[in-house]
């Protein structure tokens, strides 16, 4: 059985001293590369990409036999306690959470800061690429499909009070100005805040304080008395608000994984501007 043997977001030093846990298993999300010039001791690696379905419109989950190869070769198992992290920001960790979270498995932790902060506070790092892990495929079911939101709900709710939309994207791809799909602007409604914002710009990529999250986004009216809705171009960005908004307590979190590169893609699906927001 699962247990919480750590926070939602944790230090490196709270993850170093679980060195010698077996319960609890640290994932990097990114390229193999990196993974070899630099990684947490015993971390395993999962491609981002692998947690993707191939093909437009990009965000969208994979199909459970694909997700199920991809986590049972990072040597994920449902007994585990999953410590996920990345050296950029940890929009491709935060990916792994919420898909986790998918799956029912709510055993995890984000490392705050991944990499950088890791090796900002002197922590160990090894190099290499650590043998074939031989756990079983994962036993991967959506266990909790509320998590996950489609196009056509979301248009049949823009008018619903009870919802709200974060857009996680910049300022100018909120606004049409960046496009990055057929069409450009944001979904009717939606809240723009730019994932870069959750950071603390001047200490290793670690996220700001939570009293300090907590105000930006009640700064911006994201109620936490209401459903709220993340998207960004592919849910990479967008994953970091979603466990943020988490670790602040919104009881309603879900994400459109499908996101812009969807939406915008849309012949028909309602579009916003700066102009017309």
């Amino acid at each position: 059985m699962r247990t919480q043997k750590l926070p939602l977001l944790v230090t490196p030093q709270a993850v170093h001293a679980t060195q010698d846990d077996p319960a609890i298993i640290r994932v990097y999300v990114g390229p193999l590369e990196t993974y070899a010039s630099a990684h947490l001791p015993g971390a395993t690696q999962v491609e981002y990409a692998a947690l993707l379905r191939e093909g437009p419109p990009g965000g969208l989950l994979p199909n459970m036999e694909q997700l199920a190869d991809v986590l049972g070769q990072a040597g994920i198992t449902p007994a585990h306690h999953v410590v996920a992290y990345d050296d950029s920001g940890n929009g491709r960790a935060a990916r792994l959470i919420w898909t986790l979270d998918c799956l029912g498995h709510t055993a995890h932790s984000l490392l705050n800061g991944g990499l950088p902060a890791w090796l900002d506070d002197s922590l160990p790092v090894v190099s290499g690429i650590a043998s074939a892990n031989t756990a079983p495929p994962y036993p991967a079911e959506i266990k909790n499909p509320q998590l996950l939101s489609d196009i056509e709900t979301l248009v049949q709710h823009l008018d619903d009070d009870q919802l709200q939309v974060l857009d996680a994207r910049t300022p100018a791809e909120h606004a049409g100005l960046d496009v990055r799909a057929a069409r450009g602007g944001h979904i009717p409604g939606a809240i723009n805040l730019d994932w870069t914002m959750l950071w603390d710009q001047d200490n290793a990529c670690r996220l700001k304080p939570l009293p300090e999250l907590q105000q930006l986004h009640e700064e911006r009216g994201i109620d936490p008395a209401k459903k709220v809705v993340v998207h960004c171009q592919t849910h990479h960005r967008s994953a970091l608000s979603y466990v943020v908004l988490k670790a602040l307590g919104y009881p309603e979190v879900s994400a459109y994984a499908g996101s812009w590169a969807e939406w915008g893609n849309h012949p028909t699906a309602p579009i916003a501007s700066a102009e017309q927001p």
